[in-house]
């Protein structure tokens, strides 16, 4: 039960680029946001090294740092960060919503900016857990780069893993492609290009038992699905593309989502189907999910709120 309320003018839920941009954008518009950074405040990029391919860090930064300095520069123009969870909300009603964060502390908001992100999917073994930034990725397109000219594996059998093969092809020596089953998931024109690309080989009926190396990896061992059979192939990078998982659980039977969580927006702006809610970032984005795309989107999210909030004081 809410033990006490509070009525925001601008709550920003979820923190990372796309929610400390739109607190940035937002406090500078004087919307006083308050911003619940959820249990991983920075987003996925605190749990990446190097980043190297965001604008105005010629010499790259890594991912913590980055979102230390995004979060010093919101607090800067008076943001509210607060390092809490919002746990449900009510968005039946019109302006303002209603939103319970810690389990018991009630808010009142005028206008909500989603920025939950999403979360990739992982295989669930140790050595991954173990190695993640030290040549364990889940982004082909964030970490690729570290591992020019050297042999990775890739994990998966959709679209995204056929199209993260394909690139790593173009700057890998050799590229895995560890499918779990005897056919891949992916469309046909996805299939055909990975298969009629030289550098990569499909291991089919496989599944990782281990992945390995102490410090960094330098190998992966092999389970045939069919046989039982362990092989090792020696490699440098690990790449995990089996999918993402939007953050978007407590704003379902309130807000439109596609058939795997994500939020969906007008086209071209940050509104969704209720009007004063606002969604930006990974939450509503699974074709890009970069740094530089989720900071735009939370710029557009305060933009819409602020004028959201400007048209309703002008009626």
């Amino acid at each position: 039960m809410s033990t006490s309320v509070e009525h925001i003018e601008c709550l920003i839920v979820g923190s990372g680029p796309a929610g400390y941009t739109a607190a940035i954008y937002a406090a500078r518009a004087d919307l006083k946001p308050v911003m619940y950074a959820g249990m991983q405040p920075g987003g996925q990029l605190t749990i990446t090294t190097e980043v190297e391919n965001y604008p105005g860090y010629p010499e790259g930064i890594m991912g913590p740092e980055m979102m230390e300095l995004f979060r010093k520069q919101a607090e800067r123009f008076g943001t509210d960060i607060r390092y809490g969870m919002i746990t449900s909300v009510d968005f039946s009603g019109k302006a303002p919503f209603r939103l319970v964060a810690d389990e018991n502390h009630e808010i009142l908001a005028d206008t909500v900016i989603i920025a939950t992100g999403a979360s990739a999917k992982w295989l669930g073994i140790p050595s991954e857990e173990k190695l993640n930034g030290r040549g364990v990725s889940a982004c082909a397109v964030c970490d690729g780069f570290f591992f020019r000219g050297k042999d990775v594996a890739i994990v998966g059998a959709g679209d995204t893993a056929c199209e993260e093969a394909s690139y790593l092809a173009k700057i890998c020596s050799k590229v895995y492609m560890i499918v779990r089953r005897d056919e891949f998931r992916a469309s046909k024109a996805m299939v055909n290009r990975v298969m009629n690309t030289p550098n990569i080989e499909v291991l089919f009926d496989s599944e990782t038992d281990e992945i390995l190396g102490e410090d960094k990896v330098i190998g992966a061992r092999l389970k045939n699905t069919k046989t039982g059979e362990l092989k090792e192939i020696a490699i440098n990078g690990f790449f995990v593309a089996i999918g993402h998982h939007p953050n978007t659980d407590i704003f379902k039977g309130f807000l439109d989502m596609d058939e795997t969580g994500y939020l969906q927006t007008i086209p071209g702006t940050s509104k969704t189907n209720i009007e004063g809610v606002f969604a930006c970032g990974d939450a509503q984005d699974k074709v890009y999910r970069q740094a530089v795309t989720a900071a735009g989107s939370g710029c557009m999210a305060a933009l819409d709120a602020e004028r959201y909030l400007a048209a309703k004081q002008d009626a």
